[in-house]
């Protein structure tokens, strides 16, 4: 039975470089399962304020350093089974508000534990093979377009 209080509304950070290498994490509680930044908004918060917040909790990057673009893109999925458990009862379709924060070079992170296990940088075509989650990697081929567009 779902107990969990996480919000059914998140937001997916793609961090990359001006030539394209975005930074992928490996879930900890999902080990071989890569990914963009993502979070669910806690409270009230801005979805842009969610997007901060994550990057800083999830890379120990100074996120408002850099320039954060909003995407004005939504994907609905359903939650994996695996996590539906954090969510109230009932909950099993989840919000995603993409973004996407431009970082100078291929910087180095650190990572929170007891969420990540590894990063690395990889090229954005590259990284759109590794991720395990369709939004992740369609947001990852996205990428140039909504780069070029900046």
């Amino acid at each position: 039975m779902s107990t969990g209080t996480k919000q059914p509304l998140s937001v997916l950070v793609v961090i990359h470089t001006p030539q394209l290498d975005v930074l992928l994490l490996e879930r900890s509680d999902y080990p071989g399962a890569w990914q963009s930044v993502t979070g669910s908004r806690e409270g009230q918060e801005a979805l842009s304020d969610t997007a901060y917040r994550e990057v800083g909790e999830e890379t120990g990057l100074d996120s408002r350093r850099y320039p954060l673009t909003d995407w004005q893109q939504v994907n609905r999925y359903e939650i994996y089974p695996r996590w539906r458990h954090r969510y109230p009862a009932g909950v099993t379709h989840n919000e995603e508000h993409v973004f996407s924060l431009c970082v100078p070079d291929r910087l180095v992170v650190t990572l929170a534990p007891q969420e990540h296990l590894a990063a690395v940088w990889l090229p954005y075509d590259r990284a759109a093979g590794q991720v395990f989650s369709p939004s992740n990697a369609e947001a990852l081929r996205q990428l140039p377009r909504h780069y070029a567009a900046l």
